[in-house]
């Protein structure tokens, strides 16, 4: 199944040998990114790019958030995580985040062939009898919260992201470039659509739902 694939991983060698691997199953049409801002840019240039294989732990990319960001700005890309975090709270926020799938680094060649075929016909993958795993990981008000972020504009995403950095509205508004009154406006549809009461509740939250320590 021919598919434009980015494969976004600050390790050389394994982008080396995904690519290498990749390239029986998706075609040669794979491009690479070794930093979270890399990815977005490839993203932003690149109408064509279907499927990106996401590390957790790559430059600019804290925990989850990488995933959830390009979600939300790229809602029409399929994420993959490939990582050799396999904690099971962080696997369950990630598919309640968006993702299609969950690819340990430990995952055979054989095995990631029929996990990306899955995931380019639409399914969500995770490896074999890890759903009965996952029962019983996860804090049900996260896994609900996670799942509201996907109603949030990429501007209203970003401000939710900086409010958890503990930035103030007058802060974000220099870096962002625009008025308080705007903030205050993106601040507010944030609460409304996460139903949370509060900027500190949806920040400690937020970074909750995306410590994948």
């Amino acid at each position: 199944m021919q598919a434009k694939v980015l494969i976004a991983d600050d390790h050389p060698l394994f982008r080396a040998a995904m690519k290498q691997a990749l390239g029986d199953m998706v075609g040669k049409d794979i491009v690479e990114a070794s930093s979270l801002s890399q990815t977005r840019e490839q993203l932003a240039k690149d109408d064509d790019i279907e499927l990106i294989f996401l590390d957790l732990n790559m430059p600019g990319n804290q925990g989850l958030t990488g995933l959830s960001e390009l979600r939300t700005r790229f809602p029409n890309v399929l994420v993959v995580i490939v990582s050799a975090e396999e904690d099971p709270t962080v696997i369950r926020n990630a598919m309640a985040l968006g993702s299609s799938g969950y690819i340990p680094k430990s995952t055979s060649l054989d095995v990631m062939a029929d996990a990306v075929t899955q995931i380019l016909e639409g399914e969500q993958w995770l490896p074999a009898g890890l759903d009965a795993a996952l029962a019983g990981h996860g804090n049900a008000q996260h896994l609900q919260f996670a799942e509201k972020l996907a109603l949030l504009t990429p501007h209203q995403f970003t401000v939710l992201k900086m409010m958890a950095d503990g930035m103030l509205n007058k802060q974000i508004a220099y870096e962002l470039a625009i008025s308080e009154s705007t903030v205050k406006q993106h601040v507010s549809a944030v609460l409304r659509k996460l139903d949370v009461i509060n900027r500190t509740k949806a920040g400690m939250i937020f970074r909750q739902v995306m410590d994948s320590e």
